[in-house]
C-alpha cells in the first residue's frame, strides 16, 4: 500500500521531504530475531543494498526484560538522510522496521530483502511520501 502525502504544492508540483518504508512482519525465525549479530548485519546489508551512507555505529540493545509482551531488541541506524530503526518482538516472533529517508530508494527491493533475511512468512508494508 502506498500512501501519498505531501505539504508543499509549488508551480502546481507536488514537492517531496522523503520516503518512509513502514515494515510488519510475522512468524519471523525466532533466532534471527533474538540475535544481535544478525540484527546488525541487517542493517549493515539493508543500509548498503538500498545505498544508504551510515552515519555511526548502530545501536542495538535488548529491553523489556522480566515481561514477555515487550521482551525483544530494538535497532537504530542513523542514515546520513535519515534513519533505519527496528524493533523485534520475541513473544510474537515478529519485527518492525522503518526505513525513513530525504533520498529516495527502491522500496520493493528493500521489502523483499527484509522478509527474506528475517524469514518472515508475512509482510504487511506501507509507503508514506512526506
Amino acid at each position: 500500500m502506498v500512501i501519498h502525502e505531501t505539504n508543499q504544492i509549488s508551480n502546481g508540483v507536488k514537492k517531496i521531504y522523503g520516503k518512509e518504508l513502514i515494515l510488519d512482519l510475522f512468524e519471523c525465525d525466532p533466532k534471527i530475531i533474538r540475535s544481535k549479530k544478525k540484527i546488525l548485519e541487517y542493517s549493515n546489508k539493508i543500509c548498503n543494498l538500498i545505498k544508504m551512507k551510515k552515519y555511526g555505529k548502530p545501536i542495538c540493545e535488548r529491553f523489556g526484560f522480566g515481561k514477555d509482551l515487550t521482551a525483544g531488541f530494538s535497532l537504530v541506524q542513523l542514515i546520513e538522510s535519515s534513519l533505519v530503526s527496528g524493533h523485534f518482538s520475541e513473544l510474537w516472533n515478529q519485527a518492525f522496521i522503518d526505513i525513513f529517508s530525504c533520498k529516495l530508494f527502491d522500496e520493493k527491493m528493500a521489502t523483499n530483502f527484509t522478509k527474506k533475511f528475517f524469514k518472515a512468512k508475512k509482510i504487511k508494508n506501507r509507503v508514506l511520501i512526506r
